[in-house]
């Protein structure tokens, strides 16, 4: 079957040396890595029209299902365990749609989803972040359910060979991004910070070029198509590549206080303070578990950035 690619495609696939045996040729590695790329790339859009589809059907049918938990979030290792372990324990049924932070947080206020998935920066860039999601956040009417922190930073090739370490090395005219997409809270993150450094994003090499999964971002730069990405490090660290830090993250899911004491609620709790979830989170790197499971008021998830607003309102 090889031999037959190679033939259609004109390329080697495989080279053999005495000291390494045989393996595949940079083209074959950059071609494996594309399909992976495209791989991920197309998986939420097809969960979302799946999703889409049973949507569809039930309202022809008129049929209510209310027995599956409706999440809405973007695509990030710890979701992605949550669907993992709920389906090996066959307790609670998990219906993950894949949005923005945005999209999310509008669903939960339209009432098409029970749970909304976002994640706000923990430092200088919180109160910023936080403007996006205040008009959709109401603390009479939502509490946050904490899943994890997580460290959020550059990917690059092993060794750094471009020696990127911050935003301002991405306006250099070598150096080819990519980002994540549009309405994502990541890329609004790279937003602030060049915006911070005085960079307009016109300056940046593919800052356009977007993905919707860390380990598509991964992918681009493993396949050479992009010098630096940004992502959770664990997509950095599955993928071989180097890392350089740059935030600090907190993932929560806002939830209707009325919604709370709901069986598929208290199911998801449950699932989320269980020994097979937390010992599935625990070896994620870049992930702090601390507080994992912990129902949180507004104020008391982010103290003064949104209390005082909420006081400016009052």
């Amino acid at each position: 079957m090889l031999h037959n690619a190679e033939k259609e495609l004109e390329r080697p696939l495989l080279e053999t040396s005495r000291k390494q045996g045989t393996k595949l040729t940079r083209f074959a590695q950059q071609l494996l890595w594309a399909g992976r790329r495209i791989d991920t790339r197309l998986a939420p859009v097809l969960e979302g029209m799946t999703e889409d589809l049973q949507r569809e059907i039930e309202n022809l049918l008129h049929v209510e299902d209310h027995s599956s938990l409706r999440m809405h979030a973007s695509h990030g290792f710890a979701v992605e365990g949550l669907l993992h372990v709920a389906g090996e324990q066959k307790t609670s049924s998990i219906e993950l749609g894949y949005r923005t932070a945005v999209e999310a947080l509008a669903s939960l206020n339209r009432g098409d989803c029970d749970l909304a998935g976002f994640q706000v920066p923990v430092g200088e860039f919180e109160d910023a972040i936080l403007r996006h999601y205040e008009p959709l956040l109401d603390p009479d009417k939502h509490c946050l359910i904490y899943l994890a922190q997580r460290t959020t930073g550059f990917f690059v090739q092993p060794g750094n060979p471009l020696d990127i370490h911050s935003v301002a090395d991405l306006a250099r005219p070598n150096v080819r991004f990519v980002n994540r997409q549009v309405g994502s809270g990541t890329r609004m993150l790279v937003s602030l910070m060049l915006r911070q450094k005085g960079i307009d994003s016109a300056r940046i090499q593919g800052f356009d070029t977007s993905e919707f999964t860390n380990t598509a971002i991964a992918a681009h730069i493993v396949g050479g198509m992009a010098d630096v990405g940004i992502g959770v490090q664990t997509a950095a660290w599955r993928c071989g590549l180097d890392f350089i830090p740059l935030a600090q993250e907190r993932y929560f899911f806002a939830v209707r206080r009325d919604n709370l004491l709901s069986a598929q609620v208290q199911q998801f709790i449950d699932l989320l303070l269980g020994d097979a979830y937390q010992a599935f989170v625990r070896q994620l790197v870049g992930y702090d578990t601390t507080s994992l499971g912990q129902i949180l008021t507004l104020h008391e998830a982010f103290a003064e950035a949104f209390g005082r607003r909420l006081s400016r309102t009052a």
